[in-house]
């Protein structure tokens, strides 16, 4: 009864379950998926969630168990992975990239804080 009456709480006051949810994402750490609007995937082999912050450009993606960063990544082009008849070769074709130096890489993009 109590956790019902918190999730009635949560969702009067707005609050969305990723709001509460902190994940590991690779070369980043932790982070809060407060400001992300998250979808999960069901039609993908390999990509099981995508979460984008379109303030800052910014999108994770969960791979099978792992969540990886991407910066200066446009709304665009998150719109688009996520409309692709094969989110998994858009992701590959046009996210991913090659190398650690790929489109939309972290470790050579500049990365937000949060």
């Amino acid at each position: 009864m109590v956790r019902f009456a918190a999730l009635i709480t949560a969702s009067l006051a707005g609050a969305t379950w990723a709001a509460a949810e902190t994940i590991d994402v690779k070369y980043y750490g932790k982070l809060d998926l407060a400001p992300f609007a998250c979808t999960d995937v069901t039609r993908s082999s390999f990509i099981n969630r995508a979460c984008y912050d379109k303030s800052k450009q910014f999108m994770v993606v969960q791979l099978r168990s792992i969540y990886y960063p991407y910066c200066e990544l446009p709304s665009t082009t998150f719109e688009t992975f996520l409309a692709a008849p094969s989110m998994g070769q858009y992701y590959n074709a046009n996210i991913k990239g090659s190398g650690s130096n790929g489109p939309f890489d972290c470790r050579t993009h500049r990365a937000p804080t949060y």
